[in-house]
């Protein structure tokens, strides 16, 4: 049994964090990703070893001043708040305003306030907005009626750094087709481009998705579904979307996992009629990392990936080997997937989590910037609506 609680580590992890800005490295904009690490080593059972991650965590990146908040925005006046959106310059700002809202309502009535005004912008900082977000929900869920300054302040920063880096993909997505999620997933075509497959590749196919083929009418192909079981196929599916595309840099794909798990943490606390399009915009987003960083179907849909993991590991051994490898992408994707795996007992779930801790650097072996390919800025630039 660990000898920290679950409350006591997050709170500990968010004190020692506390000064970080929200991005870091040296000439890039990487989001800063310890909160939302230490949070899922805690509910990986790894309470005891939050602290000393931390420790490294800090010495592996430097992480960006935080942000002076410099001009006021009114939560009450969308001409305030509206042009702010995708202006990282504006984080200080966007984390004092959700301070104030946080000081004045329930967090569950903020989070159903801003929800569908940030929800077009899902694809902020890689979707680190909404993870961000929905680790500082589970944390004030877990207090209960008595959350800690440190996880109020936490949820702020989550939603600010979503307003921040707001940044829209191209169409407007809608559960209204016939297909099923991984009929849409292997029906969409791929497209290998002209020249190697790096970051400023990567960069050119986000911002031009709208002249992708097919791109705007695959957001209507998704049926309508209940929540939780759409979100599994979707947690399913790029789970074996990641073992497919072993030739793929390891890290953009895991957000097709923690991105739907995070929306599973948050959807709860949220009004019902906000569910469908939550999942809708999840999958446009699905499709962005789809065509942007897969040239074709590879070892999708096969068992190819059994051979990469054939030593793989019990399953209750694999959330301490996300603490020991130590990146903060494996740790969360860990974490995310043996989530799904409880709730839908299928082996690419923990064979997903074993790859990635593999494929990815651990951290004290140079993770962090090595791990990411998406180039030194934002992935897209945002799009005011």
């Amino acid at each position: 049994m660990p000898s920290v609680s679950y409350s006591d580590a997050v709170n500990d992890a968010l004190e020692r964090m506390d000064d970080l800005g929200y991005e870091r490295g040296q000439g890039v904009d990487l989001a800063n990703h310890g909160p939302m690490a230490a949070e899922a080593l805690a509910l990986l059972g790894q309470e005891d070893e939050v602290a000393r991650w931390v420790g490294r965590y800090r010495k592996a990146m430097e992480h960006h001043a935080p942000p002076a908040a410099r001009f006021a925005l009114d939560a009450a006046d969308e001409s305030s708040w509206r042009p702010a959106l995708g202006t990282i310059g504006r984080a200080g700002d966007w984390e004092r305003l959700f301070g104030r809202e946080l000081a004045e309502a329930h967090w569950r009535d903020v989070l159903a306030r801003w929800w569908p005004r940030l929800l077009p912008g899902l694809f902020s900082g890689l979707t680190h907005g909404l993870i961000r977000t929905a680790h500082a929900v589970r944390g004030l869920y877990a207090a209960g009626d008595a959350p800690t300054r440190l996880q109020l302040n936490e949820l702020a920063r989550g939603l600010a750094y979503w307003a921040a880096r707001y940044t829209e993909l191209p169409g407007t997505p809608a559960l209204r087709g016939s297909h099923g999620l991984s009929t849409a997933v292997s029906t969409l075509p791929r497209t290998v481009p002209d020249g190697p497959m790096g970051p400023d590749t990567v960069l050119r196919r986000l911002a031009t998705l709208d002249e992708v083929p097919v791109y705007g009418e695959a957001l209507g192909w998704l049926a309508p579904e209940q929540a939780p079981r759409l979100l599994s196929e979707m947690t399913l599916q790029f789970a074996d979307v990641y073992l497919g595309h072993p030739e793929v840099y390891p890290v953009p794909l895991v957000h097709g996992v923690t991105a739907p798990a995070a929306v599973r943490i948050v959807l709860p606390h949220l009004p019902q009629a906000l569910h469908e399009p939550t999942l809708a915009r999840i999958w446009q987003v699905q499709t962005a990392f789809l065509l942007a960083f897969t040239v074709d179907r590879r070892g999708e849909g096969t068992t190819a990936w059994r051979s990469e993991v054939a030593d793989l590991p019990p399953v209750d051994e694999l959330g301490a080997r996300a603490a020991e490898h130590g990146d903060e992408h494996v740790i969360k994707f860990t974490e995310a997937c043996l989530r799904e795996y409880a709730l839908r007992p299928d082996p690419r779930y923990p064979a997903a989590a074993f790859a990635a801790q593999r494929r990815i650097l651990p951290l004290d072996a140079g993770g962090g910037v090595a791990n990411v390919t998406t180039g030194p800025r934002a992935p897209l630039a945002a799009k005011r609506p």
